[in-house]
């Protein structure tokens, strides 16, 4: 605590950060929370005969929170994998990514560091069909690449490392980065992988659409089956609130620590002033008695001896040298309880 009481810079900038950290966790926890609620009051609908009825009498032809599952289909030409054959899919992602060390100057240590150099996706339109074969009903899946979740599978991975020569070696030791190699990646939503699909799910004419929600919900494309998505989702929700629970009790824990110092430093200044008060008091006393010309100069503390001692730096005298040795350490100034630095003895002519 600085004089008067007051927190430094470095406890009010801990306590300014802690609770802008608790604020910013409690934000996420109740965003995370509204959108798991959202996804538990999702209307579950089955991809059956039914469906388009279902969304006839729905106000507007939609429904704009709707869980719905099926099994990918291409509508027009699929998408070929470019290094497994008979890998078909809807959605392709080829990733070019960098992997190299980087020296760090503070921990003067080496740090693996990965940089996504190229990625391109390729997407066809496509549909989710029921399982079960010879049912008609077909959902079109839109703005799959918007999708929170969108579920590809890894069918291709392969690293290239980096051929390097002494001088390269030497090169990389002085510029403090040292390429390991490339990884090479290819992701795709198969044809026939069975997706959970949430979103709106709307009537347009004769195609039935699932689309990325007005609301603000997230959409999702998951390969997981809708109580696995559910029971994701609470658990980042449980995470996030543990999260915001410990940085609330670090924050409480280092408000009542500042507070505890401001009051200690409260009560010291009463108890100082007391004292000062009752030296003033006994003062007067005693210049109202006989002799009181003598008792002047006597000494606070032992109010026998005359005053030897001048304390620096407030300046006060009021003790003779043997109650300025019997002081406990650190020694403070019986008047005003500041630090004694230096003592110069007091010569009455």
């Amino acid at each position: 605590m600085e004089g008067g009481g007051r927190p430094s810079a470095t406890q009010a900038v801990l306590l300014a950060a802690s609770t802008a950290i608790t604020a910013l966790l409690y934000s996420v926890y109740r965003q995370k929370a509204r959108v798991a609620r959202g996804l538990e009051g999702a209307r579950k609908v089955r991809l059956d005969g039914d469906l388009r009825a279902v969304l006839l009498e729905a106000p507007g032809r939609c429904v704009p929170y709707a869980v719905i599952e099926g099994v990918v289909r291409s509508v027009k030409e699929t998408l070929s994998s470019q290094f497994v054959e008979s890998c078909k899919g809807v959605v392709q992602r080829l990733t070019l990514q960098e992997h190299k060390m980087v020296w760090n100057r503070t921990t003067h240590l080496w740090n693996d560091y990965e940089k996504i150099i190229h990625q391109r996706t390729n997407t066809t339109p496509f549909d989710l069909v029921p399982d079960e074969d010879g049912a008609g009903v077909t959902v079109r899946v839109m703005k799959p690449l918007e999708a929170a979740e969108l579920s590809l599978e890894t069918v291709y991975e392969k690293f290239h490392p980096s051929v390097q020569s002494f001088t390269d070696v030497i090169g990389h030791y002085i510029s403090g980065e040292r390429p390991k190699g490339i990884q090479e990646t290819e992701q795709m939503l198969k044809v026939g992988t069975a997706l959970t699909g949430v979103g709106e799910l709307v009537l347009d004419n004769a195609t039935i659409k699932l689309q990325p929600p007005k609301q603000g919900m997230p959409y999702y494309l998951s390969s997981l089956d809708f109580e696995s998505l559910l029971q994701k989702q609470e658990s980042s929700v449980r995470f996030w609130k543990i999260l915001t629970v410990v940085s609330g009790f670090a924050t409480c824990a280092v408000l009542f620590f500042l507070l505890r110092k401001q009051y200690r430093h409260h009560r010291e200044r009463q108890h100082l002033r007391q004292m000062q008060e009752e030296f003033r008091q006994a003062q007067e006393r005693l210049m109202n008695t006989e002799g009181g010309e003598i008792l002047k100069n006597a000494c606070v503390v032992c109010l026998s001896s005359t005053k030897s001692c001048v304390f620096l730096e407030c300046g006060h005298v009021c003790s003779c040298h043997d109650c300025y040795q019997a002081l406990p350490n650190p020694k403070k100034c019986p008047i005003c309880r500041q630090g004694i630095t230096r003592v110069v003895p007091l010569y009455n002519s």
